[in-house]
């Protein structure tokens, strides 16, 4: 038996059940199956064969995340999940570059979904509190400037 914690599934089968059901990076798919492997050479081994005819890709993984995620945040925040998933630094400086094109785009549209109006000229608590929504969403500062019209505050 290959397996620590015994159903009697290959860590190969294991691996291959996890990405019928979606896809997984290797840093994620290393991460699951480690308690079921025999040793870390054997793992890796596993991952490379995956790899290798194609049942794991970083790449498609990376595609389908972005695919998923950016009509709802910005670059900053996508780079960021896709570093924590253990994704490679110049793939994902790939996808940010990518995505800036687009960032001001989305970001009128998240904002769209949440609030009917700019905020009125001198509303500075609706300003920040629609600021503060897309600076959660991972968009930048200037790109929310532009959304929200260079707000300045009026002569009180």
């Amino acid at each position: 038996m290959t397996s620590k914690q015994g159903s009697g599934l290959s860590l190969k089968a294991r691996a291959v059940g996890l990405l019928s059901r979606r896809e997984h990076s290797r840093f994620e798919l290393e991460r699951k199956l480690a308690p079921f492997a025999e040793s870390a050479e054997e793992l890796s081994g596993v991952l490379d064969e995956l790899s290798k005819n194609g049942w794991q890709s970083d790449e498609r993984y990376t595609q389908g995340w972005v695919h998923r995620k950016s009509s709802l945040h910005g670059a900053a925040r996508i780079s960021q999940d896709l570093r924590q998933r253990g994704v490679s630094a110049p793939e994902v400086a790939r996808v940010q570059e990518q995505l800036k094109l687009t960032e001001l785009e989305r970001a009128r549209g998240v904002w769209q979904k949440k609030f009917a109006n700019l905020p009125r000229s001198g509303d500075a608590a609706e300003y920040a509190r629609q600021g503060r929504f897309l600076h959660s969403r991972g968009f930048s500062s200037d790109v929310i400037r532009t959304v929200l019209g260079g707000w300045e505050p009026s002569d009180l």
